[in-house]
């Protein structure tokens, strides 16, 4: 029987008071790898409204999703894609949009600085995660996602447990000459991605085993047409803790993205592990708007962290608020299960909780018109871009590299 303190494991609620322990330990001056300058929060909390007033002089700020980025360039291309589905019913436009929507964030790790996407329908080029959006949106309207030719817009079990990674490579333009990172695990992601389809018929409409079946699931819990935003995420760890490559298992439990760290020292079967579920928030918040597009208002969207990357990390990192005790070589990659990676995410995590009340402030918004969602967006992972491109130009790398497979950020 699975101990419940694992299982405890895959909720925002856990990340949140993990991240948060870890930041204690910290302040304490328990860490060889970091100190916090409580202080710097108010200057990121300027540079941060800063950024955000820039982007948003309205301050009509939209959430921190995929659906950004299937924008880039200031194409529209989902609305484009959306008036060629005509009159559909919105639980299909729903279960069209989760499909799109799951394959191109599993997609979304960092894709490296060499590479390059050209999207013939517009002439752009387009780079990161905003290339690698645009990449997988045109496989998606291309049927590349499905393995039936007459509907192509739709992502189902066959096609993803299908997938080679050469077949992905010519869809995303890999070449010697256009490298991208991870190019064998983001196809063997996508693999497994279709096997916990197929192995979970209960969540994803028996017969098609679409990733927008978790519409169908959800949409029948929902009191008064009211959907907590943690139940999407808790919908999403149950289904697929079990796909990534390099996820912790312990007491033969798939966890999915949670790392080590000496400062959890409770005691039980979780002792020392701290959760993230990056990539499963990222994908909570990039299906938020499927699920409003349906009718459905979601509730509680602070119960959601934000999200541990290199963007909101390095942000931290580049204005003091998160201090290596020793000189970092950009350059040099970390493995993303040291401990040193597992403290700058936690730390990550708890400081945009400390961050959000000051950036309200400065922007003069209340919690319930600026959620953390809309922060990310405003906001943290822009601003981080931004200082980086500054620090280390021209490319803007982080200041401590991860070394990357192609599942993490």
């Amino acid at each position: 029987m699975t101990p419940p303190e694992l299982l405890a494991l895959r909720s925002p609620a856990a990340v949140r008071a993990r991240c948060h322990s870890v930041l204690d330990h910290v302040l304490a001056g328990h860490s060889p790898h970091f100190t916090v300058d409580e202080g710097a929060l108010a200057e990121v909390a300027d540079y941060v409204a800063e950024v955000t007033r820039a982007d948003y002089p309205t301050l009509d700020i939209p959430y921190h999703s995929r659906w950004r980025h299937f924008a880039a360039g200031g194409v529209d291309r989902w609305a484009a894609l959306e008036a060629e589905l005509g009159a559909i019913e919105p639980a299909e436009r729903a279960r069209i949009m989760i499909d799109l929507a799951m394959v191109s964030v599993l997609l979304d790790a960092g894709a490296g600085d060499a590479w390059r996407y050209r999207e013939a329908e517009t002439g752009l080029t387009v780079t990161r995660s905003e290339g690698l959006a645009v990449a997988s949106l045109r496989m998606f309207e291309a049927g590349g996602f499905s393995s039936d030719p007459a509907q192509k817009l739709r992502v189902d079990a066959p096609a993803l447990i299908a997938l080679a990674a050469g077949t992905l490579g010519v869809y995303f333009q890999v070449t010697a000459d256009n490298p991208l990172v991870g190019l064998e695990g983001r196809a063997l992601l996508l693999n497994r991605l279709g096997r916990a389809l197929a192995a979970r018929p209960d969540l994803f409409r028996d017969g098609a085993l679409r990733p927008g079946g978790l519409y169908d699931a959800l949409a029948p819990t929902a009191k008064v047409g009211r959907l907590p935003a943690a139940a999407i995420l808790e919908a999403l760890l149950d289904a697929f803790s079990v796909i990534w490559p390099a996820g912790l298992e312990v007491d033969g439990l798939a966890l999915g993205d949670v790392g080590r760290h000496t400062a959890i020292t409770v005691p039980d079967r979780s002792v020392g592990l701290v959760p993230f579920h990056k990539l499963s928030q990222w994908l909570t918040y990039s299906l938020l708007e499927p699920f409003e597009a349906a009718g459905l208002a979601i509730t509680d969207l602070d119960a959601l962290t934000g999200l541990p990357e290199y963007r909101n990390g390095g942000l931290l990192v580049d204005l003091g608020a998160i201090v290596p005790r020793h000189p970092v070589d950009p350059a040099q990659k970390h493995a993303v299960s040291s401990e040193m990676i597992v403290e700058w995410r936690a730390l990550t995590v708890a400081l945009l909780d400390r961050l959000a009340d000051p950036v309200r402030e400065r922007l003069g918004l209340e919690a319930a018109d600026f959620p953390l969602a809309k922060m990310l967006q405003g906001g943290t992972w822009t601003a981080g871009r931004r200082i980086a491109a500054t620090r280390r130009p021209p490319a803007g790398p982080p200041p401590i590299a991860i070394d990357a497979d192609g599942t993490v950020f």
